[in-house]
């Protein structure tokens, strides 16, 4: 077995090649792009053998060409390497020298790479969040040209109705100014169609993701939230504990810890910021929407304002882990009936809110009971499934005890508030 170390880049690539006994063989320097670089490990390297690169943008595509090629393929953290290779002499043939020995070694800090299908996925969901960027600028550049002119809106149910709209469009400026109103006009109409395109595309490739529809039956949790968390968690069955989720998305805390001092900073951040961000928006919805969530979150704050922000991240935290335990388990959501029942003033808020219809449960959206959605995911091979005994967060007459560390219980319980108190 011979163990390549690649360092690839678009227009040019350099290759170390070790043998058996972890002794150079030979070094290449390609110039061209990767069919230029497929070509010559197709001609100059001996067979077999495992190839090594870092994760960059198109690692997905040169995974699957090398797939083809070599008897294994491992693709770098390369966050990870840099903690392991800390030196102020670096080029690309010391990087592929590396490469090389860490993957002699077996040592190689590995990505997860998905299948064709779900890195497309992926990519059209961070499509949309930047197509719904595009179209928040527009509004902003709207907003600011009425509030340039000193125009007040008055349009009853918001400026983005077709009402709104249609004020919008009569109202009287000079005609630099209409101009510059009618043109952000036509981009925002333009912004919309282009969204409910991407939109429709995802609704149709989440159809066929049972697991999506699971997720929706958690209190806050649309079709943007539980698409996206599907997508970049692929197999559940990769992580080992539902807690590894959570420090998947970055939503744990950094830590320093010698001897007796363990200092828990901020989280980390590490992991797809666009779920991350939806995860954030979910945690906010459901304690409007769900007495069990909204009980952990009230713990973890402690009463206290100037936690609002660790509980929604730990609430965030939280989610990860329920939704890994449900994916494991096949089971919906249930509240804790144990749990304070919401506010009368949260419950009127969770019905007039205008974004309930986004965040109902998939059963409800099509009508078909919460069992049905069960019965119609199938946990992933070679996932242990286990125990499906109930056991909730909140204790009888309050909640602020720890949860019990269960993994497969109903809402997904793992760990307490505790283990996120900063954040």
């Amino acid at each position: 077995m011979y163990y390549v170390g690649l360092d690839v880049h678009a227009k040019r690539s350099s290759l170390c090649i070790l043998d058996d006994h972890g002794k150079l063989v030979k070094r290449l320097e390609v110039k061209g792009d990767w069919s230029r670089l497929l070509e010559v490990v197709d001609a100059q390297v001996p067979r077999p053998f495992a190839v090594c690169y870092e994760a960059s943008c198109g690692y997905g595509h040169l995974h699957d060409q090398f797939a083809r090629r070599a008897e294994r393929v491992r693709v770098a953290h390369p966050g990870q390497l840099r903690l392991i290779f800390r030196s102020k002499r670096k080029n690309d043939r010391v990087d592929s020298a590396k490469l090389s020995k860490l993957l002699y070694l077996d040592e190689v800090p590995v990505v997860h790479v998905p299948s064709v299908d779900v890195r497309a996925w992926r990519g059209l969901i961070n499509y949309r969040r930047n197509l719904v960027g595009r179209r928040a600028a527009v509004k902003t550049q709207v907003r600011a040209l009425l509030r340039g002119l000193g125009v007040a809106v008055t349009a009853v149910r918001g400026l983005w109705t077709a009402k709104g709209i249609a004020w919008l469009k009569g109202l009287a400026m000079s005609a630099a100014d209409g101009v510059r109103r009618d043109v952000l006009l036509d981009e925002l109409e333009h912004q919309d169609g282009q969204v409910r395109k991407v939109e429709r595309e995802l609704d149709r490739i989440a159809a066929k993701h049972p697991g999506v529809a699971l997720l929706r039956t958690i209190p806050g949790v649309g079709p943007r939230t539980a698409e996206a968390f599907v997508a970049h968690v692929d197999d559940v069955g990769r992580f080992g504990r539902v807690k590894d989720v959570g420090s998947y998305f970055g939503l744990v805390p950094c830590q320093d810890a010698s001897a007796d001092r363990n200092r828990l900073g901020h989280i980390t951040k590490e992991g797809p910021a666009q779920a991350r961000w939806l995860l954030a928006e979910a945690a906010w919805q459901g304690r409007r929407r769900s007495a069990t969530i909204r009980a952990f979150f009230d713990r973890v704050m402690r009463g206290d304002a100037d936690r609002k922000k660790v509980a929604l991240v730990a609430t965030a935290h939280y989610l990860t882990r329920v939704m890994a335990a449900m994916l494991r388990s096949g089971e919906v959501w249930r509240e804790d009936p144990r749990c304070p029942a919401l506010p009368a003033k949260a419950k009127a808020d969770a019905k007039t809110d205008a974004n309930a219809g986004a965040t109902k449960t998939a059963a409800g959206a099509a009508g078909v009971p919460s069992d049905l959605v069960a019965a119609s995911y199938a946990p992933p091979g070679g996932v242990k499934v286990p125990s499906r005994e109930y056991t909730g967060p909140c204790p009888p007459g309050g909640s602020t005890l720890t949860p019990p560390g269960s993994a497969g219980n109903a809402s997904g319980h793992e760990v307490g508030g505790d283990a996120m108190r900063r954040g």
